[in-house]
């Protein structure tokens, strides 16, 4: 009987966690276009590509870092990359949820993040949760702020 009971435990915890996570492939329209964006970010940054990075950005754009520190504005933001020698830290950003708000061109978007060492091997040596606003601006989706909370 003790079997069952964690059989049947185990299978609404998997369907549980199945059908709360949605899937790239579940998302259309402005999510879909969102997530696709995030994976342009991604790339750009496992490149160092900072370019590429803050062109998704908007002018204002609000970071929280994973350690707390608020960073205003795309020049700022530059800055605060570019004074970290030999940076060869990348962020992998992945999205459990994606919601749009059309009325307003908002979206909510938040996930999971790893932090990789490009010296320390494959392995994260970082991660946490995230969330980020996006905004419609001129027809593209552009990041207005993130918060990024470091928890292993």
């Amino acid at each position: 009987m003790k079997s069952i009971l964690n059989l049947a435990g185990l299978l609404i915890i998997i369907y549980w966690t199945w059908s709360c996570k949605p899937q790239a492939k579940e998302w259309s329209g402005d999510a879909l276009e969102i997530y696709n964006a995030r994976q342009v970010s991604n790339d750009a940054l496992k490149a160092h590509n900072l370019d590429k990075e803050l062109s998704l950005m908007t002018d204002s754009v609000q970071i929280t870092t994973g350690n707390g520190t608020l960073i205003r504005g795309k020049d700022n933001l530059r800055i605060y990359i570019t004074t970290v020698p030999e940076q060869k830290m990348y962020w992998v950003r992945t999205p459990d949820y994606i919601e749009i708000n059309d009325e307003q061109g908002l979206a909510w978007e938040n996930g999971t993040w790893k932090g990789f060492h490009a010296d320390k091997g494959p392995e994260p040596i970082a991660g946490g949760k995230y969330a980020a606003q996006w905004t419609r601006k001129d027809g593209m989706w552009k990041i207005n702020s993130e918060l990024f909370v470091k928890l292993n």
